[in-house]
């Protein structure tokens, strides 16, 4: 079946059908991880796009049920040079485009994705729309520049989970498959911003009891809870609209220890008086390097966001703790005064490499030290 992707500048390509028929716009963006497709599929930040693998054969090693981060794919539409239709893994359970299609996932494949991504970073990230329903380009072409922008839109109340639960899953061994949770030492209430579940594995390693609380619980009910520690996670699109979640963490700060992940971050850069702002075509991938410190320490990490932190806007007490070396972006800040730090990035991996892990222990420091003064 033919397939044709229009982007809202007129830009057209023309390639064949993969997963659902359909039609479907969104923010066209481009991921450039060589693997971790599945793990892109089901990450909840990329609700609201239409994402683009840049590597040129995607659906290898095919899809099996554990590697999964959320419960769903959550992107509008998939962008492929070629779609492995034979995968060769011995974890394999279906094929990608069956995946796809059992899903609801509109994709195409065959078109000049290098050419697609030259045009992103020239033009920026912009509405595009794929389509095996309507075959005039123009017709797609106007649809795609009448559709809403991702920016001033709230994602977040799209993926988040309507009712607390525990999650109690450990990470993954590949003779024993995931871990059962062990002793708790500490409790963790997570909001779920569209939390990625290998974060939840790691304080579960780590001997946390992890609560997973809608974006829109109050900092009253959290601290009902009587958390060691609370974190703030990952999520889609633009972070100035999701004002109830800037207001609640306003409310917990200083009241307990505080550690945010991707939009988790730039909603603590709000609640702290900064500003955030759209990216040309943002950072998406497992291979973006970070400056930390002043030193000469830099980690390979893996990313996923169209929005960052303007540093200028940052007042005195919030210090800059990573850069983005690629183009200087903040990616990381800590209080100078009250337990709280966060970073742009995903030290979870999944897909990407485990540079950043240690950020999990260091949030377990935090919550000790946080008790320790509590009860001195």
């Amino acid at each position: 079946m033919k397939a044709i992707l229009a982007l809202a500048d007129g830009r057209v390509f023309h390639g064949r059908s993969i997963g659902a028929p359909g039609e479907v716009t969104g923010e066209v963006v481009f991921n450039t991880s060589m693997t971790g497709y599945q793990e892109i599929l089901t990450d909840p930040s990329y609700a609201g796009e239409i994402v683009t693998m840049t590597y040129t054969q995607i659906g290898n090693y095919g899809i099996n049920p554990e590697d999964v981060e959320s419960d769903r794919p959550h992107l509008r539409g998939f962008v492929v040079r070629e779609a492995c239709g034979f995968p060769s893994n011995w974890r394999s359970t279906m094929s990608l485009d069956a995946y796809l299609k059992e899903n609801g996932i509109v994709g195409i494949e065959g078109i000049d994705t290098r050419a697609l991504v030259r045009h992103i970073r020239d033009r920026g990230a912009q509405t595009g729309i794929i389509s095996t329903l309507d075959s005039d380009p123009e017709s797609l072409v106007a649809k795609a520049a009448g559709a809403p922008s991702i920016v001033g839109q709230d994602l977040v109340r799209t993926v988040t989970c309507s009712e607390p639960y525990t999650w109690t899953e450990g990470l993954w061994d590949l003779r024993t498959g995931y871990a059962d949770a062990g002793e708790t030492a500490y409790r963790v209430v997570a909001f779920d911003f569209g939390i990625k579940r290998n974060i939840l594995r790691n304080f579960v390693a780590r001997g946390c009891e992890v609560t997973v609380v809608p974006a829109t619980t109050s900092a009253e009910d959290v601290l009902a809870m009587n958390p060691d520690g609370v974190f703030l996670s990952n999520g889609p699109g633009d972070p100035e609209p999701v004002t109830y979640a800037q207001e609640t963490i306003r409310q917990l700060m200083g009241k307990v220890p505080l550690f945010g992940i991707c939009l988790g971050h730039q909603l603590i850069s709000l609640a702290l008086g900064g500003r955030t702002y759209k990216l040309k075509f943002g950072h998406r991938g497992g291979n973006q390097p970070v400056r930390r410190g002043a030193g000469p320490n830099v980690e390979i990490t893996s990313q996923n966001h169209g929005f960052a932190v303007d540093a200028d806007s940052l007042r005195d007490d919030a210090l800059i703790t990573h850069v983005n070396l690629n183009d200087n972006t903040v990616e990381g800040l800590r209080h100078r005064t009250m337990p709280l730090f966060s970073v742009q990035y995903h030290p979870e991996a999944s897909p990407g490499p485990h540079d950043a892990n240690y950020l999990f222990d260091e949030f377990i420091r935090m919550i000790k030290d946080w008790k320790s003064l509590k009860t001195a």
